[in-house]
């Protein structure tokens, strides 16, 4: 039982998130549809069953193949990847207040979201500085390098780890996730200190995230523009790049939210009127990202991109867009956010259930748990 853990690695995490994502992100829809949030409540418990299950696993997989583990934390390509259980405790976290409450009750909620949300952060933050440190240290990375012109290369090259990689970007957006879940439990702490700290401890991640994103974002279009396009199993990844847009996003429209009952004036409203200012362009960035990731997704998949756990890249970051949508709608009073909400959750969930339809066929042929070829 312990061999089929051997190659389970941090990746696998992307899909508690992007099963949690559906969760959070359908219970905030503009939309009176019956069951509709019983179904996202359902769905946020099968992702904690899922991360409970993972722990488990991930748990064994450093037990008994401690070998292997090191090699996927020293490996450039793979070490990223760590963002993600940070991610995962928060996402699941998060739902347990939005949706989960509805089933656990309001105080469990807190409970596990403090817990969750406590671990999630420092995992986050531990991996937005060791990954970076490990990659500059115990890794040779390069710049991009355009092909030869006489001579193109294949589009089924393997991925060089050397160069900048979407990847790159997890555990830098790990700390963006906790800024924007972080409010949530604002409301149910002591007034005053205990919650403005909380708040500007949020709005500090924020910071920390976004100027980190800022210098990451255009090293990976330079890899893009000025080098061949990415290996078709790696294509997928392009979408990572809509987390940080779609997920700061989100935390400035949860900072706005919290901040009149939390700051005093003039903080209360700065917040609000930064979610407009800030959300808005960047929102419009996201889209344009949106479009150019999709058209390259899908010249892979004429070329004969096959599934890998990389699809999940297509549920978490449309996801947060998905919530950066329902804030803005929020705060600008205008429909066509609204619209846009539902059109990108409905994206969101058909590319939910084909990774999940994926996953689970391969965990059951055993495939997606053999070594790498």
């Amino acid at each position: 039982m312990t061999e089929a853990v051997r190659h389970l690695g941090p990746n696998w995490y992307a899909s508690v998130m992007g099963t949690a994502i559906v969760a959070t992100a359908g219970a905030a829809l503009p939309l009176d549809v019956p069951g509709l949030r019983t179904a996202c409540t359902a769905v946020w418990a099968l992702a904690l069953a899922m991360l409970v299950g993972l722990l488990a696993a991930r748990a064994a997989h450093w037990k008994h193949h401690r070998d292997q583990a090191r090699a996927h934390l020293l490996d450039p390509a793979m070490a990223p990847f760590y963002g993600c259980l940070s991610m995962a405790l928060l996402a699941v976290g998060g739902g347990a207040l939005v949706v989960g409450r509805d089933w656990i009750g309001l105080r469990a909620a807190v409970a596990l979201d403090a817990v969750l949300f406590t671990t999630g952060t420092l995992v986050g933050l531990v991996a937005a500085v060791a990954v970076p440190y490990l990659m500059i240290t115990r890794s040779r990375t390069a710049p991009p390098q355009a092909p030869p012109q006489t001579q193109p290369q294949p589009q089924t090259q393997p991925q060089d780890p050397t160069q900048a990689s979407p990847v790159w970007l997890l555990p830098l957006v790990a700390p963006m996730v906790s800024a924007a879940l972080g409010p949530l439990l604002v409301p149910h702490l002591p007034a005053g200190q205990a919650q403005q700290t909380l708040l500007l401890a949020c709005f500090a991640m924020f910071g920390l995230s976004l100027l980190a994103t800022l210098v990451m974002l255009p090293l990976i279009f330079a890899r893009l523009v000025t080098g061949s396009p990415l290996p078709l199993a790696l294509t997928p990844t392009l979408f990572l790049v809509l987390g940080p847009l779609g997920q700061s996003t989100t935390a400035v429209d949860k900072f706005a939210v919290a901040a009149p009952n939390v700051m005093s004036a003039p903080y209360d409203q700065a917040f609000g009127i930064l979610a407009v200012l800030y959300g808005v362009p960047v929102m419009g960035f996201a889209l344009l990202w949106l479009v150019l990731a999709a058209a390259l997704v899908l010249r892979a998949r004429r070329r004969g991109m096959r599934f890998a756990m990389t699809w999940w890249a297509f549920t978490f970051p449309v996801g947060t867009c998905v919530t950066g949508a329902e804030g803005l709608a929020r705060h600008t009073g205008l429909v066509v956010y609204d619209w846009l909400a539902v059109a990108l959750y409905a994206a969101l969930v058909s590319a939910w259930a084909v990774a999940a339809a994926h996953t689970a066929r391969g965990l059951v042929s055993g495939r997606l748990l053999a070594a790498p070829r």
